[in-house]
């Protein structure tokens, strides 16, 4: 998935241009093994499809972001860059972006300050933006956490509801792609209505993504996801349709003794296999549609058709080439 090639507005990808010259500057302080930690990741590369949903939910593609439009991008991905860094320690990654992780090349202590420290310039930006903003960003990096803990709390747990597993996707994924809207929705200054629209839209993307990512999880091979497949199952995150494949009548019982412990290699593609045996993939497949939909109802109170187009397709691309069981 190329996101600026389905969202089809020419001047946003020239602001994001412009943006990557902001998001560095923004962490560099001119010490130079600091600021060598802050931007591993910046110069690594990535999406940044939250700056991407910031700055078209501001400009619509229909002119060129201003400073306080691409600040607003800054600032999310900023966030979302630290939450890496924290992740990271805590799932003892090596790789991120095709590079060492943080904690890989620096040690566990300074990715966590390091995060910590790209926190604090997140939260100084948005600060800068006005109270509406620092407000916005405060109650995201809750939601995060909040995510994060209902992940942990749940970890190997095969009696993990779906309640459960909407608060952490909610809180961990969708929480900053709904900021992102919001935040192009504030820099500009639209109106409620289409404020509140962009902010649903962008909830229903992430849950969506996160969906996405989970049913290939299972389905994908280990070349296309860059780690083994089935590994949410090895790690003890039972995603949806795990949590599905564990309430089937014919595997549910073998799938639920092999689960509640790590997995070596053996028993985690065995433990794919069943989930991939049962409806599981099919009904997560359902659950996202439902959040097209509802997608789709929010785009309609956007006020820009090209921004409506672009969201649309952008959206839409998520659910197209999913494998079906």
């Amino acid at each position: 998935m190329n996101p600026l090639e389905l969202l089809a507005l020419e001047l946003v990808e020239s602001d994001l241009q412009r943006l990557e010259l902001l998001l560095a500057e923004s962490v560099i302080v001119g010490d130079d093994y600091l600021d060598s930690v802050t931007t591993h990741l910046i110069y690594a590369g990535g999406k940044r499809l939250r700056p991407m949903l910031a700055i078209a939910s501001a400009t619509g593609g229909a002119r060129e972001a201003s400073r306080d439009d691409l600040l607003g991008g800054v600032a999310l991905e900023l966030l979302h860059l630290a939450s890496l860094y924290h992740d990271d320690v805590m799932d003892e990654a090596e790789i991120r972006r095709n590079v060492d992780s943080v904690n890989a090349h620096y040690g566990n202590l300074i990715a966590i300050v390091a995060g910590d420290y790209l926190m604090a310039r997140s939260a100084t930006i948005a600060a800068d933006l006005g109270v509406e903003m620092a407000s916005l960003l405060a109650r995201t990096l809750a939601w995060l956490t909040r995510g994060q803990v209902s992940e942990v709390r749940t970890a190997f747990s095969v009696d993990r509801t779906e309640a459960d597993y909407y608060e952490a996707i909610e809180g961990k994924t969708a929480s900053l792609l709904s900021s992102s809207c919001r935040v192009g929705a504030i820099t500009a200054q639209h109106g409620p209505e289409e404020t509140e629209a962009l902010t649903e839209f962008g909830r229903c993307f992430g849950m969506i993504y996160q969906l996405r990512d989970d049913i290939l999880d299972v389905t994908a091979t280990e070349n296309q996801l860059g780690k083994p497949a089935g590994q949410d199952l090895a790690e003890g995150v039972y995603n949806l349709p795990t949590l599905f494949a564990l309430r089937d009548p014919v595997v549910g019982d073998e799938l639920r003794a092999l689960l509640g412990e790590p997995l070596n290699d053996a028993d985690r593609e065995r433990a794919r296999k069943l989930v991939v045996a049962t409806d599981g993939i099919a009904q997560t497949i359902l659950a996202a549609q439902s959040f097209l939909q509802t997608a789709h109802v929010a785009l309609s109170s956007v006020k820009s058709p090209d921004l409506r187009q672009g969201f649309g397709s952008l959206i839409q691309s998520l659910l197209e080439d999913l494998p079906t069981y």
